[in-house]
C-alpha cells in the first residue's frame, strides 16, 4: 500500500495521524500544503478539508476516523468491541474538548476575552480532570490500561490542551497521569525520533 497525507505545514489535526504512522512504520508521503495553495487545491478534496489521507489513490477523510483505521492496522485497537468503545469514548471526550478551544480561537474579538476566561477556568479544569481521572485508572493511559492509539492522539495534540492553560502555569502540574501518558508516548522510538526530525512549525 502506498499512504500520501495532505495537511498544512504545521502539525494540528495531521500529528496524530503522522504518530501513527511512524509508530507503524508505515512509509508514507508527507504532503504539506501552503497557505497561499490550498485554494486551488481544496477544490480536489473530497469534502473541501484535510487532514485527507490517500491509500492506494482512494483519499479518505476525518482525522479521528483516519487515526482509528491506522490504530487497528498498527495493533493499537482494542482487543474487543467493549475495548474499542473505551478508546473511543477517550478519543471523543478530548474531541469534545478540541471543539471547545476552536471554538474560542474563532469568537470574535469583542466577546473573546469573556470566551477565553470560561475556557481556562471552567471548561479545560472540566475536561482534563476528566481525562487525568482516566489516565490514573489505566496506570498512565487513557483506555485498556495499556497503549492505545487513543494515547497517540491525545499526545500529539497536545497544544489544545496547552492553549487552554491559565498563563504561567504548568498545566501538566495539575493533572500528572496525562503528564504520564503524553511521557509514555513520547518515550516510543520512533514518535522520539520523529518529534526530533519533524519540521519546526508553531502548532
Amino acid at each position: 500500500m502506498t499512504y500520501k497525507l495532505y495537511y498544512f505545514n504545521i502539525r494540528g489535526l495531521a500529528e496524530p495521524i503522522r504518530y501513527l504512522l511512524k509508530y507503524g512504520k508505515i512509509d508514507f508521503e508527507d504532503v504539506r500544503v501552503e497557505r497561499e495553495d490550498w485554494p486551488k487545491l481544496k477544490e480536489t478534496m473530497p469534502m473541501k478539508q484535510m487532514p485527507v489521507l490517500e491509500i492506494d489513490g482512494k483519499r479518505v477523510y476525518q482525522s479521528v476516523s483516519i487515526a482509528r483505521f491506522l490504530g487497528k492496522k498498527v495493533g493499537l485497537a482494542g482487543s474487543n468491541d467493549l475495548e474499542n468503545l473505551e478508546i473511543d469514548s477517550a478519543v471523543d471526550t478530548f474531541v469534545d474538548l478540541r471543539l471547545k478551544v476552536t471554538a474560542v480561537m474563532t469568537t470574535p474579538e469583542d466577546k473573546k476575552a469573556e470566551a477565553m476566561k470560561t475556557l481556562k477556568e471552567e471548561t479545560v479544569p472540566f475536561f482534563l480532570s476528566k481525562l487525568n481521572a482516566l489516565a490514573e485508572e489505566n496506570n498512565g493511559h487513557l483506555a485498556c490500561k495499556k497503549l492505545t492509539w487513543a494515547d497517540l492522539y491525545f499526545a500529539a495534540l497536545t497544544g489544545i490542551v496547552k492553549f487552554g492553560a491559565i498563563e504561567g502555569e504548568d498545566i501538566w502540574e495539575k493533572y500528572p497521569a496525562l503528564r504520564k501518558v503524553v511521557d509514555n508516548v513520547e518515550a516510543i522510538d520512533a514518535i522520539k525520533t520523529w518529534i526530533n526530525e519533524r519540521p519546526v512549525t508553531d502548532f
